[in-house]
């Protein structure tokens, strides 16, 4: 019974707050169809939650992700 969760910033959308509904579906999709192919996984008893993290909240190398983005440019 896999769990899956895709954690992604709410900016990633088209109008900036998050991927869109369509585009949440691909991914679950997408990722059930992975998990049946290589690990014979039923599509049934696999869960997939998309969790989106306000840009501020998310941090990468010990820096708000903004200011990583900053210095990496």
């Amino acid at each position: 019974m896999p769990y899956v969760n895709i954690q992604v910033t709410r900016e990633g959308g088209p109008d900036g707050t998050g991927p869109s509904a369509e585009q949440k579906a691909q991914l679950i999709s997408g990722v059930t169809g992975l998990l049946q192919d290589v690990l014979g996984k039923s599509p049934a008893t696999t869960f997939v939650v998309i969790s989106e993290v306000p840009l501020e909240d998310w941090g990468i190398g010990g820096l708000p992700v903004q200011e990583y983005r900053r210095q990496v440019q």
